[in-house]
């Protein structure tokens, strides 16, 4: 189990593979924290007494085993950000609830923009290659990862990616995480940046519901306002609130249906 969240567990590994394919049972992959120097052992041995579940030790325990999940997380992160600076390759960490329109912009973004830069798509779901296929169908290279009971995409999973996708230099990377708010904010993936996008549907209070996940993002992408008509959503408060948490922060309005600020997407696109 991923002591970080919650996540995972003895049948949570992961399988990446291309839309169509059928993983082998040998390439699925165990998402119990393997990095090479160690494994994590959440077995509970040694007469621990378990009758006071938040003792002190027991606390100083979850701590310490987070942490060294995120600093192995995070240095696998940095050799994956090393390999996209040395190929220049801009890579991009679409994170989001699930139904925000991720895979619906990334359709018509790679249409936008496959003539002028090879597009390839690392694609994050708990199961099914349903958006992998939707991605194939605009022709970019696609690689499907299915995180079984984990609810995030890390390091060692995209760097595992990396190496079958094999993305030519100078090409773009979109990495569409799992559709969850709270637990992609912890893992860096070695992007260069992580975008957050939010529907008019979900409410104009979702940065302060998910305060990190805002703040660690730099470009804010506020989808399906092609709906505003039809709810009772106050678009200038969802950004007020946006910036109250990250003053700096990029803010896009789009939607893809009618095509309504997709330039204004597209330009950011460019110019990073």
């Amino acid at each position: 189990m991923c002591e970080s969240c919650g996540c995972g567990g003895p049948e949570g590994g992961y399988k990446i593979f291309r839309p169509g394919e059928k993983a082998d049972e040998n390439e699925i992959k165990a998402h119990d924290h393997v990095h090479g120097h160690h494994r994590h052992d959440h077995s509970h041995g040694h007469g621990h007494d378990h009758s006071h579940p938040y003792d002190h030790a027991h606390e100083n325990h979850i701590i310490s085993i987070e942490q060294d999940i995120l600093a192995a997380n995070n240095i696998m992160a940095e050799r994956n950000r090393g390999y996209f600076e040395a190929k220049g390759i801009f890579a991009l960490n679409l994170v989001s609830s699930p139904g925000s329109g991720k895979t619906s912009l990334l359709e018509i973004t790679i249409k936008e923009i496959k003539s002028k830069r090879t597009c390839y798509v690392i694609e994050g779901d708990q199961q099914t290659d349903n958006d992998a296929k939707r991605i194939a169908a605009t022709g970019a290279d696609v690689l499907q990862i299915n995180t079984g009971n984990a609810c995030h995409l890390d390091s060692n999973m995209i760097h595992d990616a990396l190496t079958k996708l094999r993305p030519k230099d100078g090409s773009v990377v979109f990495i569409e995480n799992v559709g969850n708010l709270v637990c992609p904010a912890l893992f860096d993936l070695g992007e260069e940046t992580r975008m957050v996008i939010f529907s008019v549907t979900e409410g104009e209070d979702k940065p302060l519901k998910y305060p990190n996940m805002f703040h660690s993002s730099k470009v804010c992408i506020i989808s399906k306002i092609d709906l505003l008509p039809h709810l009772d959503f106050n678009i200038e408060l969802a950004k007020q609130n946006v910036l109250h948490i990250k003053p700096d922060m990029q803010i896009i309005e789009l939607s893809v249906k009618t095509g309504q600020g997709l330039d204004n997407w597209l330009e950011w696109l460019k110019n990073h």
